[in-house]
């Protein structure tokens, strides 16, 4: 392919991605102004459902504005050479491969990091704060952020100067290498996420003795599921919303409630949660999604080792010295739209194993305080109880609300 056959390539994805998330935007919100579906009346009281739409519509409006911003700077830096000119300074300062690649996506990373901070601040301490989500100090806001840029450089920057030594080392075979390299990684944080990156950010605590902690264990030892790490996390210091979650293996694995989730929830509607989680582990789901993500990661950097030696990739986006840097960059470009069909994939099938782990949940203890809790945790966050079917398709990890109770009382 030429370079501007693949430069216009790009702007047409860049733009078709953007206009079709824009009609699903436009689609979801239209259903802002829905009647509650009759198995969701006793979620909302009218000035909480009024409450609950408009902010809907306020996260519709920033939307729109965040991801018009973002086009238009992407579109801007591929017309008017943004890449080349980070290239060029890159290469004022050094011309070893990997020192450059580390150097280029480093003022990439400073650059992003600078124009989509004043946006994280307003979602968080105007829109949030507004609807009283907002516990989030401006000192642990960029305490978090700084933490996170420290964590990219010391992760990212290691992983891309081994994926390039292995390129170096192996040419076109280096794809099996950094996969294996990956899928390494990927295994540690799984194993060992909760227990070494959390900390970083937030405090967790061992579950302490007590009616809970009794219910939970009673739960686990019923349905054969050996727990010995229950630990709350305190959630709390930055949001009101409430969230429990299962990771690990073996003896790594763990339950980690939020604070907030305890606070929300009785005791009953806590173990019905946790009850859901379990059944992901029961019915192999986690196994599943992690077989799957390193499958997809080895099959993309398969494709990646069919084009990152092509000059035209890095061609075009405007960069004229080709390198492994800039051809990475325009690979990730073209390849978003099989990244999107995955994406739906994948969703489809998480939609699926939510139902199951739900089942499992109301096979082995009830499907009752589910429900309640459910409604709960969707009050409380002001979820939005009536999104069109194609953002579902697209969007949704979990199926929407009334279609999980529907489910749970059939």
């Amino acid at each position: 392919m030429e370079k501007t056959t693949l430069f216009y390539t790009i702007i047409i994805i860049l733009v078709i991605q953007y206009l079709v998330h824009q009609v699903l935007e436009y689609l979801n919100a239209k259903r802002f102004t829905s009647n509650v579906p009759s198995e969701l009346s006793d979620v909302f009281d009218d000035v909480e459902y009024q409450k609950s739409q408009k902010y809907k519509l306020t996260n519709h409006r920033f939307g729109l504005f965040s991801d018009g911003f973002s086009l238009i700077l992407t579109l801007s830096f591929l017309f008017f050479g943004g890449f080349e000119w980070i290239d060029s300074i890159t290469r004022s300062i050094t011309d070893k491969t990997i020192p450059m690649a580390l150097i280029f996506f480093g003022f990439m990373l400073l650059g992003s990091s600078i124009l989509g901070t004043p946006f994280s601040y307003y979602q968080t301490f105007v829109i949030e704060e507004k609807y009283g989500f907002n516990k989030t100090t401006k000192k642990l806001f960029f305490l978090d952020k700084i933490k996170g840029w420290v964590l990219t450089i010391i992760f990212g920057g290691g992983i891309l100067s081994l994926f390039i030594l292995f390129y170096q080392w192996t040419g076109s075979n280096f794809w099996i290498y950094t996969w294996i390299l990956i899928s390494a990684i990927i295994l540690f944080m799984n194993l060992f996420y909760s227990r070494l990156i959390v900390p970083l950010f937030n405090k967790q605590t061992p579950l302490t003795d007590g009616s809970l902690k009794s219910a939970i264990e009673n739960y686990a030892k019923n349905v054969g599921f050996e727990l010995k790490n229950i630990f709350v996390i305190d959630g709390s210091k930055r949001s009101t919303k409430a969230n429990a979650y299962f990771s690990g293996f073996g003896k790594e694995k763990r339950i980690t409630l939020f604070d907030t989730l305890i606070n929300d929830l009785s005791e009953e509607e806590i173990v019905a949660v946790l009850a859901h989680e379990v059944g992901h582990y029961k019915r192999k789901h986690i196994i599943f999604n992690l077989l799957v993500s390193l499958g997809l990661t080895g099959f993309t950097l398969f494709i990646l080792s069919l084009f990152i030696n092509s000059p035209e990739i890095s061609l075009a986006i405007g960069v004229s010295t080709p390198s492994f840097h800039a051809g990475l960059v325009g690979f990730v470009l073209l390849y978003s739209p099989i990244s999107e069909v995955t994406g739906l994939a994948m969703n489809y099938l998480s939609r699926k194993f939510e139902f199951q782990a739900d089942d499992y949940a109301k096979k082995t203890f009830a499907a009752t305080p589910l429900v309640t809790s459910l409604k709960k945790l969707s009050k409380n966050n002001l979820s939005n109880l009536t999104p069109h079917p194609a953002y579902v398709f697209v969007h949704y990890s979990h199926p929407p609300l009334v279609e999980r109770i529907r489910n749970l009382k059939a």
